[in-house]
């Protein structure tokens, strides 16, 4: 069927049949055609679905998990709650990644804790300054340059800003309310779900850096 509409399958089922055999009010045909069509419209519409979960530009749901699962097994999860729209832009970013520049390695790590990361490379005048570029100068604070560290970067990556653990705060704050005291417990980054772990983050670095070169990374909250 072109559509999943019960009475337009009836009125183009009737209009083949030969003139002859039914005249009139035909509700029993009616009845009999209308029960075929209710068949073929869910077959219909469930064909429809599964088409949409053959690309990853229109799965949806669980089979988006499949598709992250067939192509980066565990290292690729859907993240607690996250959206289709998200999750499908998480992956398409992991299947064709910028690799061994730049910019390659800021959006990669941006990709993975939603913040941008600062990068420093003692060769380029843009981070280390110069006569009309670069960002340090008098009264301006930065980094100095070294010809004798080629190939190398200094990365400075974030954590993601996370949502927090239920009652759980830290020093000089409270997560109770009037008459209501604070729930002191310890804690630890392994309790919050979805979490970006620093092996996460360091792994990330190393996937897009071109053979040969080092980037000394630290990773701050």
């Amino acid at each position: 069927m072109a559509t999943g509409d019960q009475a337009d399958f009836i009125s183009r089922i009737k209009a083949v049949l030969p003139g002859g055999w039914f005249r009139g009010a035909t509700p029993v045909l009616d009845a009999v055609l209308a029960g075929i069509g209710a068949a073929l419209s869910g077959v219909y519409s469930l064909a429809a679905y599964a088409r949409l979960q053959t690309r990853i530009a229109t799965a949806t749901e669980g089979f988006l998990d499949l598709i992250s699962f067939d192509y980066f097994g565990q290292s690729l999860p859907r993240k607690v709650q996250e959206p289709d729209t998200s999750f499908r832009a998480r992956i398409i970013a992991a299947l064709f990644p910028e690799k061994a520049t730049r910019r390659g390695l800021i959006r990669a790590l941006e990709s993975l804790t939603g913040r941008t990361p600062v990068v420093f490379e003692p060769r380029r005048p843009a981070d280390t300054g110069g006569y009309g570029i670069g960002g340090v100068g008098y009264g301006v604070g930065g980094g100095y340059g070294a010809l004798n560290l080629p190939y190398q970067a200094f990365v400075t990556a974030f954590r993601p800003a996370g949502q927090g653990i239920p009652y759980v705060s830290g020093y000089g704050s409270t997560v109770g309310g009037y008459t209501t005291p604070s729930r002191l417990t310890y804690a630890s980054l392994s309790q919050v779900q979805g979490s970006v772990t620093d092996k996460d983050i360091f792994a990330a670095v190393d996937a897009v850096m071109p053979a040969g070169t080092l980037a000394w990374t630290q990773i701050q909250s």
